[in-house]
Formats: structure tokens, sequence, C-alpha cells
């Protein structure tokens, strides 16, 4: 295993295990959590393509309900496993090293309030450079799982009326909103994010709930230019 370094969880007052130049938790995964509207009702969350478990870190920070995590690659669930440990939450936050595809063999009968997920944005065929190394091609093509994949997944996972939030890439908008009908996870509001004030959105953050009654509501634009304005973009949204 390469060598790994234990940081700071941003400013949420957490640790996190990672591997530098090789594997750490992205900006996309903080927004997708800030994202997140829990209330007092939620008590059972999962995470899938969970990564080193920063989106169930974070949500620990905001709620007591139990999380559970899914991650297919042994190295990074490894690094979840340690950050869970660390930061004394292994009693809230249970990870299991799978594949989403196969997770029924996991949790079989379980149903949850929300569901996120971070998932690989590009496609195999897609003309974006596969990386040679395979943890990161894994991260970020659909090798292992497909959009679709996801969408099955949690349309059996989720409680009637459950939410799931995804972040993606903007460019995969129409299939997201297709997929949700075609699992009876309604796609009822869109967040469009981008970098800089003269640029066009390129991250999405999409929140689906399933068997839920048809009705979009398109957030205004947001800009985040530095990671010190990341928390205050859906205040008026809480």
């Amino acid at each position: 295993m390469k060598k790994k370094v234990l940081n700071d969880l941003f400013d949420y007052g957490l640790k996190i295990y990672q591997i530098p130049g090789y594997f750490k938790f992205s900006l996309d995964s903080i927004l997708l959590a800030e994202y997140v509207k829990i209330t007092n009702k939620t008590t059972k969350i999962l995470d899938l393509c969970c990564g080193n478990a920063s989106i169930p870190l974070i949500l620990s920070t905001k709620t007591k309900a139990f999380m559970e995590g899914v991650e297919i690659q042994k190295e990074i669930y490894d690094l979840a496993i340690e950050s869970i440990h660390f930061n004394k939450l292994d009693d809230q936050i249970k990870m299991y090293n799978a594949n989403v595809t196969d997770i029924s063999n996991w949790l079989k009968g379980k149903k949850y309030d929300i569901i996120t997920c971070n998932p690989p944005y590009f496609k195999v065929d897609s003309k974006d450079y596969i990386n040679d190394e395979t943890t990161l091609a894994i991260a970020r093509h659909e090798i292992k799982a497909t959009l679709e994949d996801i969408f099955k997944v949690v349309t059996s996972f989720l409680n009637t009326k459950g939410e799931f939030y995804l972040v993606h890439r903007a460019s995969r908008l129409d299939e997201i909103i297709n997929l949700g009908y075609k699992y009876n996870l309604n796609v009822k509001n869109i967040e469009l994010i981008k970098t800089k004030e003269n640029s066009v959105p390129y991250i999405v953050l999409v929140r689906c709930v399933k068997d839920s009654n048809s009705g979009l509501k398109i957030n205004d634009v947001k800009c985040i230019e530095n990671l010190k304005t990341y928390k205050n973009l859906f205040k008026e949204a809480k």
C-alpha cells in the first residue's frame, strides 16, 4: 500500500486518512455532503461509491443517524475504516468492501431514508483518458458500475419518499433525469455549480425522491471560486 497521511477533513474538526497524489477526497464530495438535507426523521443513510468515507464523516457532524458506506476498492476501503476508527465513529458508520452491483448480498432487506453517491463520472467508451493506475481508473470511469447500475440499486434500497442525492458532471444531466424517471426516482431539485464567474457550470447536484410526483426546481447557478465559500452555498435551502 502506498504511503498514507492523516489530514484535516477541511474544517469539520475531523481527520481523514489519504494517499497524496493517489487518492484524496474531492470538492465534489464536500459539495454533496453540504447539499444533503437531513431532518430529525432521518435514521438511516447509505453512501455508495464511498471512497475514503469523506461524505459519511462530514454528515456525522450534522446527524446522529446510522450510516453505511460501500466501497469496492480494498485499499481505499481500508483508508475509510481507519478514518472512521480514528474519529471514534465506529458505532455510527459501517463500511462494506463490495461493488454497488453486489450489495444485495450484504444489505438484504434493508431500506434507507437517504442515499448519497459521488460516482465515477466517465463512461468506459468515453474519449477521456483512462488512467493506467487501476485504482484511479476505477474511481473515475464506469469500469465496475455504470450510472444506470447505481439508479437500479438506489430504487431497491430507498424508502418510499426517500431521497437520493447525487453529484455528477453537468454534461450528463439529461441521462440522470431519464434514469430518474425510469427507476421511479423523479428529479426534484437541481443545483448547478461553476468555479469561475465567466465559466459554464460543470458540476451538478441532484436530489431525487422515490415514488414522487413530477415537478422540478432548478436553483440559481452558484459559483464557488474557493473552499472558504462553500459552506454558505446552500444556507438558503436549509
